[in-house]
């Protein structure tokens, strides 16, 4: 967070990006987080966080959709090298989100693999319809993120982790306008 402080204000450090980062991380990486976030290409974990190479496992996919490939790469860190944190990072006026909305509220299904993103929405689209209110589409974002931090919180593999106290899995959402990240979930107290 203290990275996208530096984001938010223009004062960057870009750590960890030289020569010598380089030939110190090219034999092991031990990644402080993992980072699921959106393809939008607004939103790249390492600029908006203000890392380095070597600090961040990043995956990124449609609305922060999973399955079980996306789920296992961002069990890796937790798993192999004991990565203490995740974040869901979602987004403002994300289109992924927005066609996947489109797509269940009309019930007109996407072109392609695109539909395999609204199907793994459907869960956020639903708490959206059940919670109403303005803006469904931002509201969308923020529960997909929610939903996926908590069902990462309490999947088998890291759920021990997180009641041991060895990992937190947060869920985080970025303002386009600001450039701030808000952690919406998961916070360690």
């Amino acid at each position: 967070m203290d990275g996208n402080k530096r984001w938010v204000s223009g004062d960057l450090q870009h750590p960890d990006r030289d020569p010598d980062r380089r030939e110190f991380v090219a034999q092991k990486q031990e990644p402080f987080g993992s980072v699921l976030a959106c393809i939008d290409s607004r939103v790249p974990p390492e600029l908006l966080f203000d890392t380095g190479l070597g600090d961040l496992y990043v995956m990124r996919t449609g609305g922060e959709a999973v399955g079980p490939v996306v789920t296992g790469s961002v069990e890796y860190g937790p798993l192999t090298s004991g990565t203490p944190l995740i974040v869901v990072l979602g987004h403002q006026r994300c289109g992924a989100v927005e066609a996947a909305y489109k797509s269940l509220r009309d019930d007109k299904p996407l072109p392609g693999n695109l539909e395999s993103i609204a199907k793994a929405l459907r869960p956020a689209y639903q708490e959206t319809v059940r919670q109403g209110g303005p803006d469904p589409v931002d509201r969308m974002a923020r529960a997909q993120v929610t939903l996926t931090a908590a069902d990462l919180r309490s999947n088998d593999a890291l759920a021990p982790l997180v009641k041991k106290g060895t990992l937190a899995v947060i869920g985080a959402y970025y303002s386009l306008d600001t450039g701030k990240v808000e952690v919406l979930s998961g916070a360690p107290y």
